[in-house]
């Protein structure tokens, strides 16, 4: 089963409220848990002993003058910024600090992120955050991680995110979900490990990805976007439990859902004023958002919103979704052959004029 089904199957699954093992393990089974339970353990006594906590970076970011930008930060330890050695160096403050340059405003970060959290804890962390501020203008949600690590049933995850998203819209508030993280890119991880890693991650990220276009936000893919200069510069971009993100890592990831963020709350430079459209030459498109989302799940850094194809926000296969490239940069690949052949599935189309042209199959 290709990713573009196993996605769009958890999503469904999570959205009439299944769930259960079959959602959970798929074909691995009962052996491949138990090798991963042992791995596991091995990688613990590998990978650094954790440090407590994360900076405080709650407060106002930027200057300028009206009223403050009110920005949510939910999610698991990336989100809090474990291994941070400053508050200004967390995602939600780097990502407050591009917002305020943008608009001239100031940026108010209400963080309420927990190290160690997973998807069912995102409801308690949205409660507290309302209970600061009433409407947020907009939240970027990181979870996921612990969700694979814990071996939690994807499509229960997938659920939680989802109802999360839900209430954050149905405020007004616009919602930038960067997706389960690669986590086949922790190097000190044996294999087979780090390979079923690699494919509960992307496979949750790719789900994550169809639920929340699904109920209104928009996702960014992180992948594994830090994982070649993890590779090269382990003491560079890893902290000091050589599991989490160093400030340059976290740096990174924020650079990914800055622009995302921007863009959702109408702020990002596209040149002549209007929507950016997607360009085919940078490998962007338009198609069923399973299909987008698997495609977006193997390039970090690309972001999945809803659209429309004339004038219908859906197709014979579900939501239509808008795939872009927006960080910085040269073009990346338009293609990835072995994922392609691995499921069988074309890729997202350039929208061109009316009708846009949609994937052939998934």
């Amino acid at each position: 089963m290709g990713r573009a089904r196993r996605a769009r199957r958890i999503a469904a699954t999570a959205a009439y409220g299944g769930g259960g093992l079959a959602a959970g393990i798929g074909a691995l089974g009962a052996l491949g848990y138990g090798v991963l339970k042992v791995e596991a353990m091995m990688a613990r006594r590998i990978v650094g002993q954790p440090f407590d906590g994360a900076p405080d970076d709650n407060g106002v970011y930027g200057a300028g003058t009206g009223d403050p930008v009110e920005l949510v930060v939910l999610g698991d330890s990336s989100a809090a910024g474990m291994g941070c050695d400053h508050a200004h160096q967390t995602v939600g403050a780097i990502i407050g600090t591009g917002v305020s340059a943008l608009t001239g405003r100031p940026v108010r970060l209400t963080n309420s992120a927990v190290v160690g959290a997973e998807s069912a804890d995102l409801e308690l962390q949205l409660a507290n955050a309302l209970d600061v501020v009433a409407r947020p203008d907009v939240a970027v949600i990181m979870v996921g991680a612990n969700d694979v690590t814990h071996r939690i049933d994807r499509a229960v995850a997938v659920r939680h995110l989802e109802q999360v998203v839900r209430a954050l819209r149905g405020l007004g508030t616009e919602v930038v979900v960067g997706t389960c993280p690669d986590l086949g890119t922790i190097q000190p991880i044996p294999q087979p490990l780090r390979l079923l890693g690699r494919r509960f991650s992307r496979d949750l990220a790719a789900a994550q990805t169809v639920a929340v276009v699904e109920a209104g936000g928009r996702t960014v893919s992180l992948g594994d976007l830090l994982g070649p200069e993890f590779a090269e510069r382990p003491h560079e971009m890893f902290s000091e439990d050589r599991f989490h993100p160093s400030p340059a890592g976290y740096a990174r990831a924020a650079a990914a859902l800055l622009p995302s963020v921007c863009a959702a709350l109408g702020v990002w430079p596209e040149g002549s004023g209007e929507p950016r459209t997607p360009d085919s030459r940078r490998g962007e498109g338009v198609g069923p958002v399973a299909v987008a989302a698997k495609y977006a799940v193997m390039d970090p850094g690309t972001e999945v919103s809803a659209t429309d194809v004339g004038g219908q926000s859906r197709g014979p296969r579900g939501r239509w979704a808008m795939l872009l490239r927006r960080p910085r940069g040269g073009a990346p690949a338009a293609t990835d052959a072995g994922a392609t052949a691995e499921a069988g599935e074309s890729k997202p189309t350039s929208p061109g004029p009316a009708p846009r042209h949609t994937i052939d199959s998934d």
